[in-house]
Protein backbone atom coordinates (compact mmCIF):
# COMPACT_ATOMS: atom_id res chain seq x y z
CA UNK A 1 0.00 0.00 0.00
CA UNK A 2 1.47 3.39 -1.00
CA UNK A 3 2.44 5.55 1.96
CA UNK A 4 0.03 8.36 1.03
CA UNK A 5 -2.91 5.93 0.93
CA UNK A 6 -1.90 4.65 4.36
CA UNK A 7 -1.72 8.21 5.68
CA UNK A 8 -5.15 8.94 4.20
CA UNK A 9 -6.71 6.08 6.19
CA UNK A 10 -5.01 7.37 9.35
CA UNK A 11 -6.44 10.79 8.52
CA UNK A 12 -9.95 9.29 8.29
CA UNK A 13 -9.54 7.74 11.74
CA UNK A 14 -8.27 11.02 13.19
CA UNK A 15 -11.19 13.01 11.78
CA UNK A 16 -13.66 10.36 12.98
CA UNK A 17 -12.44 10.52 16.57
CA UNK A 18 -12.30 14.31 16.56
CA UNK A 19 -15.90 14.46 15.37
CA UNK A 20 -16.91 12.09 18.17
CA UNK A 21 -15.13 14.27 20.76
CA UNK A 22 -16.68 17.46 19.40
CA UNK A 23 -20.21 16.05 19.33
CA UNK A 24 -20.34 13.83 22.40
CA UNK A 25 -17.99 15.68 24.75
CA UNK A 26 -17.68 19.37 23.85
CA UNK A 27 -21.10 19.55 22.22
CA UNK A 28 -22.94 18.49 25.37
CA UNK A 29 -21.36 21.39 27.24
CA UNK A 30 -21.68 23.92 24.42
CA UNK A 31 -25.44 23.38 24.20
CA UNK A 32 -25.93 22.88 27.94
CA UNK A 33 -28.88 24.79 29.38
CA UNK A 34 -28.37 26.94 32.50
CA UNK A 35 -28.74 25.07 35.78
CA UNK A 36 -30.95 26.44 38.53
CA UNK A 37 -28.96 27.20 41.64
CA UNK A 38 -29.82 27.36 45.31
CA UNK A 39 -30.79 30.75 46.70
CA UNK A 40 -29.63 29.85 50.18
CA UNK A 41 -27.00 32.26 51.48
CA UNK A 42 -24.60 30.13 53.52
CA UNK A 43 -21.59 32.05 54.93
CA UNK A 44 -18.45 31.91 52.78
CA UNK A 45 -14.71 32.39 53.25
CA UNK A 46 -13.10 34.01 50.20
CA UNK A 47 -9.40 33.14 50.16
CA UNK A 48 -6.74 35.17 48.34
CA UNK A 49 -3.07 34.17 48.54
CA UNK A 50 -0.69 36.97 47.58
CA UNK A 51 3.08 37.14 47.18
CA UNK A 52 4.41 40.57 46.21
CA UNK A 53 0.99 41.60 44.90
CA UNK A 54 0.56 44.98 46.59
CA UNK A 55 -0.45 46.83 43.44
CA UNK A 56 -2.93 44.14 42.37
CA UNK A 57 -4.58 44.08 45.79
CA UNK A 58 -5.05 47.85 45.65
CA UNK A 59 -6.74 47.52 42.27
CA UNK A 60 -8.81 44.35 42.54
CA UNK A 61 -9.60 43.68 46.22
CA UNK A 62 -12.43 46.27 46.31
CA UNK A 63 -14.36 44.18 43.74
CA UNK A 64 -14.35 41.29 46.21
CA UNK A 65 -15.18 43.40 49.26
CA UNK A 66 -18.18 44.99 47.53
CA UNK A 67 -19.90 41.72 46.63
CA UNK A 68 -23.67 41.58 47.05
CA UNK A 69 -23.71 38.77 49.60
CA UNK A 70 -24.97 38.82 53.20
CA UNK A 71 -22.19 37.05 55.09
CA UNK A 72 -18.63 36.44 53.94
CA UNK A 73 -15.10 36.92 55.19
CA UNK A 74 -12.03 37.62 53.09
CA UNK A 75 -8.94 35.71 54.17
CA UNK A 76 -5.87 37.50 52.85
CA UNK A 77 -2.70 35.39 52.95
CA UNK A 78 0.58 37.27 52.79
CA UNK A 79 3.05 34.65 51.57
CA UNK A 80 6.35 36.14 52.79
CA UNK A 81 6.11 39.18 50.52
CA UNK A 82 9.00 41.61 50.22
CA UNK A 83 6.93 44.52 48.88
CA UNK A 84 4.01 46.46 50.41
CA UNK A 85 1.56 43.55 50.25
CA UNK A 86 1.16 43.21 54.04
CA UNK A 87 0.79 46.95 54.58
CA UNK A 88 -1.92 47.17 51.93
CA UNK A 89 -3.76 44.21 53.47
CA UNK A 90 -3.63 45.94 56.85
CA UNK A 91 -4.91 49.18 55.33
CA UNK A 92 -7.96 47.39 53.90
CA UNK A 93 -8.48 45.49 57.17
CA UNK A 94 -8.82 48.76 59.09
CA UNK A 95 -11.76 49.72 56.87
CA UNK A 96 -13.42 46.29 56.54
CA UNK A 97 -14.19 44.18 59.59
CA UNK A 98 -14.68 41.00 57.51
CA UNK A 99 -11.01 40.82 56.49
CA UNK A 100 -8.72 38.31 58.19
CA UNK A 101 -4.97 38.50 57.53
CA UNK A 102 -2.72 35.44 57.65
CA UNK A 103 0.91 36.53 57.61
CA UNK A 104 3.01 33.55 56.52
CA UNK A 105 6.70 33.58 57.34
CA UNK A 106 9.00 31.57 55.09
CA UNK A 107 10.42 28.40 56.60
CA UNK A 108 13.14 26.25 55.10
CA UNK A 109 11.01 23.12 54.70
CA UNK A 110 8.34 24.84 52.58
CA UNK A 111 10.34 27.68 51.06
CA UNK A 112 8.48 29.22 48.16
CA UNK A 113 5.60 26.74 48.47
CA UNK A 114 2.20 28.34 47.89
CA UNK A 115 0.44 25.21 49.17
CA UNK A 116 1.90 25.74 52.63
CA UNK A 117 0.61 29.32 52.71
CA UNK A 118 -2.80 28.28 51.41
CA UNK A 119 -3.08 25.54 54.02
CA UNK A 120 -2.49 28.08 56.81
CA UNK A 121 -5.11 30.36 55.27
CA UNK A 122 -7.65 27.54 55.01
CA UNK A 123 -7.03 26.60 58.64
CA UNK A 124 -7.63 30.21 59.66
CA UNK A 125 -10.92 30.50 57.76
CA UNK A 126 -14.07 30.22 59.84
CA UNK A 127 -16.61 28.97 57.28
CA UNK A 128 -16.97 25.59 55.57
CA UNK A 129 -17.53 27.00 52.07
CA UNK A 130 -14.24 28.22 50.59
CA UNK A 131 -14.05 30.36 47.45
CA UNK A 132 -10.60 30.93 45.92
CA UNK A 133 -9.26 33.55 43.57
CA UNK A 134 -5.92 35.26 42.88
CA UNK A 135 -4.74 38.73 43.86
CA UNK A 136 -4.77 39.88 40.22
CA UNK A 137 -8.33 38.67 39.60
CA UNK A 138 -11.50 40.74 39.47
CA UNK A 139 -15.03 39.30 39.78
CA UNK A 140 -16.97 40.53 36.75
CA UNK A 141 -20.12 41.15 38.80
CA UNK A 142 -21.33 41.79 42.35
CA UNK A 143 -22.96 38.35 42.27
CA UNK A 144 -19.79 36.30 41.89
CA UNK A 145 -20.01 34.79 45.36
CA UNK A 146 -23.73 33.99 45.16
CA UNK A 147 -23.42 32.44 41.69
CA UNK A 148 -20.45 30.25 42.64
CA UNK A 149 -21.64 29.01 46.04
CA UNK A 150 -25.22 28.60 44.83
CA UNK A 151 -24.16 25.27 43.29
CA UNK A 152 -23.26 23.73 46.66
CA UNK A 153 -25.62 21.20 48.19
CA UNK A 154 -25.36 18.09 50.33
CA UNK A 155 -23.69 16.13 47.51
CA UNK A 156 -21.67 18.87 45.82
CA UNK A 157 -18.36 19.70 47.51
CA UNK A 158 -16.55 21.29 44.54
CA UNK A 159 -17.61 24.07 42.16
CA UNK A 160 -15.48 24.78 39.10
CA UNK A 161 -15.60 28.36 37.83
CA UNK A 162 -14.12 30.19 34.86
CA UNK A 163 -11.24 32.66 35.05
CA UNK A 164 -11.10 34.76 31.89
CA UNK A 165 -8.39 37.16 30.73
CA UNK A 166 -8.81 40.84 29.94
CA UNK A 167 -9.08 41.68 26.24
CA UNK A 168 -6.39 43.77 24.57
CA UNK A 169 -7.25 45.19 21.15
CA UNK A 170 -4.99 44.42 18.20
CA UNK A 171 -2.86 41.95 20.16
CA UNK A 172 -2.33 38.52 18.61
CA UNK A 173 -0.71 37.25 21.80
CA UNK A 174 -3.77 38.29 23.81
CA UNK A 175 -6.04 36.42 21.39
CA UNK A 176 -3.78 33.36 21.62
CA UNK A 177 -3.81 33.44 25.43
CA UNK A 178 -7.57 33.86 25.53
CA UNK A 179 -8.01 31.05 22.98
CA UNK A 180 -5.92 28.76 25.19
CA UNK A 181 -8.04 29.81 28.18
CA UNK A 182 -11.21 29.11 26.19
CA UNK A 183 -10.01 25.66 25.13
CA UNK A 184 -8.91 24.79 28.67
CA UNK A 185 -12.25 25.91 30.06
CA UNK A 186 -14.22 24.09 27.38
CA UNK A 187 -12.25 20.93 28.12
CA UNK A 188 -12.47 20.82 31.92
CA UNK A 189 -16.11 21.95 31.92
CA UNK A 190 -17.03 19.36 29.28
CA UNK A 191 -15.41 16.45 31.06
CA UNK A 192 -16.79 17.55 34.44
CA UNK A 193 -20.23 17.73 32.81
CA UNK A 194 -19.72 14.12 31.66
CA UNK A 195 -18.75 12.99 35.16
CA UNK A 196 -14.97 13.05 34.55
CA UNK A 197 -13.72 16.16 36.38
CA UNK A 198 -9.93 16.40 36.22
CA UNK A 199 -8.91 19.99 37.04
CA UNK A 200 -9.92 23.46 38.11
CA UNK A 201 -8.25 26.88 38.06
CA UNK A 202 -7.27 28.77 41.19
CA UNK A 203 -8.50 32.04 39.67
CA UNK A 204 -12.06 30.86 40.31
CA UNK A 205 -12.62 27.72 42.35
CA UNK A 206 -14.69 26.70 45.36
CA UNK A 207 -14.77 23.67 47.62
CA UNK A 208 -15.74 22.70 51.13
CA UNK A 209 -13.28 22.97 53.97
CA UNK A 210 -14.47 19.58 55.19
CA UNK A 211 -13.42 17.99 51.90
CA UNK A 212 -9.99 19.62 52.10
CA UNK A 213 -9.16 18.15 55.49
CA UNK A 214 -10.87 14.82 54.85
CA UNK A 215 -8.57 14.46 51.80
CA UNK A 216 -5.49 15.50 53.82
CA UNK A 217 -5.24 18.73 51.86
CA UNK A 218 -2.19 19.06 49.64
CA UNK A 219 -0.16 16.45 51.50
CA UNK A 220 0.00 14.00 48.56
CA UNK A 221 1.72 16.59 46.36
CA UNK A 222 3.04 19.13 48.87
CA UNK A 223 6.59 18.84 47.47
CA UNK A 224 5.36 19.77 43.98
CA UNK A 225 5.44 23.57 44.00
CA UNK A 226 2.66 24.03 41.45
CA UNK A 227 -0.77 22.43 41.31
CA UNK A 228 -2.55 23.87 44.35
CA UNK A 229 -5.64 24.04 42.15
CA UNK A 230 -5.54 21.41 39.39
CA UNK A 231 -3.68 18.66 41.28
CA UNK A 232 -5.96 18.97 44.30
CA UNK A 233 -9.09 18.80 42.12
CA UNK A 234 -7.59 15.91 40.13
CA UNK A 235 -7.11 14.08 43.42
CA UNK A 236 -10.53 14.67 45.05
CA UNK A 237 -13.08 15.43 42.30
CA UNK A 238 -15.63 12.84 41.23
CA UNK A 239 -18.80 12.63 39.16
CA UNK A 240 -20.90 12.93 42.32
CA UNK A 241 -19.21 15.79 44.17
CA UNK A 242 -18.43 18.30 41.40
CA UNK A 243 -20.54 21.04 39.77
CA UNK A 244 -19.70 23.67 37.16
CA UNK A 245 -20.66 27.35 37.11
CA UNK A 246 -20.83 28.95 33.66
CA UNK A 247 -23.10 31.91 34.33
CA UNK A 248 -21.19 35.06 33.27
CA UNK A 249 -21.89 36.65 36.66
CA UNK A 250 -19.75 33.91 38.20
CA UNK A 251 -16.64 34.67 36.11
CA UNK A 252 -13.45 36.38 37.18
CA UNK A 253 -11.06 38.18 34.87
CA UNK A 254 -7.37 38.94 35.19
CA UNK A 255 -4.71 40.69 33.08
CA UNK A 256 -3.05 38.43 30.52
CA UNK A 257 0.67 38.36 29.93
CA UNK A 258 1.83 40.94 27.39
CA UNK A 259 5.08 39.26 26.34
CA UNK A 260 5.55 35.87 24.66
CA UNK A 261 8.47 34.97 26.92
CA UNK A 262 6.53 35.68 30.13
CA UNK A 263 3.52 33.73 28.90
CA UNK A 264 5.59 30.72 27.81
CA UNK A 265 7.37 30.66 31.17
CA UNK A 266 3.99 30.73 32.90
CA UNK A 267 2.69 27.85 30.75
CA UNK A 268 5.86 25.88 31.40
CA UNK A 269 5.08 26.01 35.12
CA UNK A 270 1.47 25.01 34.58
CA UNK A 271 2.22 22.09 32.28
CA UNK A 272 4.61 20.48 34.77
CA UNK A 273 1.67 19.43 36.95
CA UNK A 274 -0.07 17.42 34.22
CA UNK A 275 2.31 14.47 34.61
CA UNK A 276 0.95 13.98 38.14
CA UNK A 277 -2.68 13.62 36.99
CA UNK A 278 -4.46 10.30 37.27
CA UNK A 279 -3.45 7.89 34.51
CA UNK A 280 -6.84 7.93 32.78
CA UNK A 281 -6.76 11.73 32.59
CA UNK A 282 -3.23 11.79 31.20
CA UNK A 283 -4.18 9.26 28.52
CA UNK A 284 -7.30 11.23 27.63
CA UNK A 285 -5.55 14.61 27.35
CA UNK A 286 -2.57 13.16 25.47
CA UNK A 287 -4.90 11.49 22.98
CA UNK A 288 -6.77 14.74 22.33
CA UNK A 289 -3.52 16.62 21.76
CA UNK A 290 -2.11 13.92 19.45
CA UNK A 291 -5.29 13.97 17.39
CA UNK A 292 -4.91 17.74 16.93
CA UNK A 293 -1.28 17.42 15.83
CA UNK A 294 -2.02 14.54 13.47
CA UNK A 295 -5.00 16.34 11.93
CA UNK A 296 -2.97 19.37 10.85
CA UNK A 297 0.16 17.43 9.94
CA UNK A 298 -1.74 14.94 7.77
CA UNK A 299 -3.84 17.73 6.25
CA UNK A 300 -0.72 19.49 4.99
CA UNK A 301 0.91 16.27 3.69
CA UNK A 302 -2.20 14.98 1.93
CA UNK A 303 -3.20 18.31 0.38
CA UNK A 304 0.29 18.62 -1.11
CA UNK A 305 0.95 15.05 -2.21
CA UNK A 306 -2.25 12.99 -2.38
CA UNK A 307 -4.48 12.52 -5.41
CA UNK A 308 -7.38 12.45 -2.94
CA UNK A 309 -6.93 16.13 -2.09
CA UNK A 310 -10.57 16.92 -2.93
CA UNK A 311 -11.82 14.37 -0.39
CA UNK A 312 -9.28 15.59 2.13
CA UNK A 313 -10.38 19.20 1.57
CA UNK A 314 -14.02 18.22 2.11
CA UNK A 315 -13.19 16.45 5.39
CA UNK A 316 -11.12 19.40 6.59
CA UNK A 317 -13.97 21.80 5.82
CA UNK A 318 -16.47 19.53 7.61
CA UNK A 319 -14.26 19.27 10.68
CA UNK A 320 -13.64 23.04 10.75
CA UNK A 321 -17.35 23.80 10.32
CA UNK A 322 -18.24 21.48 13.18
CA UNK A 323 -15.47 23.04 15.28
CA UNK A 324 -16.75 26.54 14.55
CA UNK A 325 -20.26 25.60 15.67
CA UNK A 326 -19.22 23.78 18.86
CA UNK A 327 -16.48 26.21 19.86
CA UNK A 328 -18.66 29.15 18.87
CA UNK A 329 -21.41 28.10 21.29
CA UNK A 330 -18.80 27.52 24.02
CA UNK A 331 -17.22 30.92 23.32
CA UNK A 332 -20.63 32.54 23.66
CA UNK A 333 -20.98 30.93 27.08
CA UNK A 334 -17.43 31.90 28.10
CA UNK A 335 -17.49 35.43 26.65
CA UNK A 336 -14.85 34.83 23.97
CA UNK A 337 -16.79 35.23 20.72
CA UNK A 338 -14.36 37.72 19.21
CA UNK A 339 -11.61 35.12 18.67
CA UNK A 340 -13.66 32.38 16.98
CA UNK A 341 -12.96 33.54 13.43
CA UNK A 342 -9.25 32.86 14.03
CA UNK A 343 -9.70 29.24 15.18
CA UNK A 344 -7.44 27.50 12.60
CA UNK A 345 -4.58 29.98 13.01
CA UNK A 346 -4.79 30.06 16.81
CA UNK A 347 -5.04 26.27 17.03
CA UNK A 348 -1.93 25.72 14.90
CA UNK A 349 0.03 28.27 16.91
CA UNK A 350 -1.14 26.82 20.21
CA UNK A 351 -0.30 23.18 19.50
CA UNK A 352 3.10 24.26 18.14
CA UNK A 353 3.87 26.26 21.29
CA UNK A 354 2.68 23.40 23.50
CA UNK A 355 5.06 21.06 21.68
CA UNK A 356 7.88 23.55 22.15
CA UNK A 357 7.08 23.85 25.88
CA UNK A 358 7.01 20.06 26.30
CA UNK A 359 10.44 19.70 24.68
CA UNK A 360 11.85 22.67 26.65
CA UNK A 361 10.62 21.22 29.94
CA UNK A 362 12.48 17.99 29.18
CA UNK A 363 15.70 19.97 28.91
CA UNK A 364 15.33 22.34 31.87
CA UNK A 365 12.97 22.85 34.81
CA UNK A 366 10.77 25.97 34.90
CA UNK A 367 10.67 28.44 37.80
CA UNK A 368 7.74 28.33 40.22
CA UNK A 369 5.94 30.48 42.80
CA UNK A 370 8.45 33.07 44.06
Amino acid sequence: MPILDFLFYIFLVVVFFQVIIYLLVYGKFSFLKPVKISRKKAPVSVIVCAKNEGGNLEQFLPYILHQNYPEFEVVLINDSSSDTTLEIMQKFAKRHSNIKIVDVKAIETFWGNKKYALTLGIKASKYDLLLFTDADCKPVSKFWISEMVGHFNEKTSIVLGFGAHTKIKNSFLNKLIRFETLITGLRYFSFANMGLPYMGVGRNLAYKKELFFKSNGFINHIRIKSGDDDLFINQVASANNTAISVCKNSFTTSPAKTGFKDWINQKRRHITTAKYYKLEHKVLLTTIYCLQVLFWLLTIILLIGSSLWITVSALVMFRLLLQYVIFGMAAKKLDSKDIIHLIPVLEIFLISIQLFIFITNLVSKPNHWK
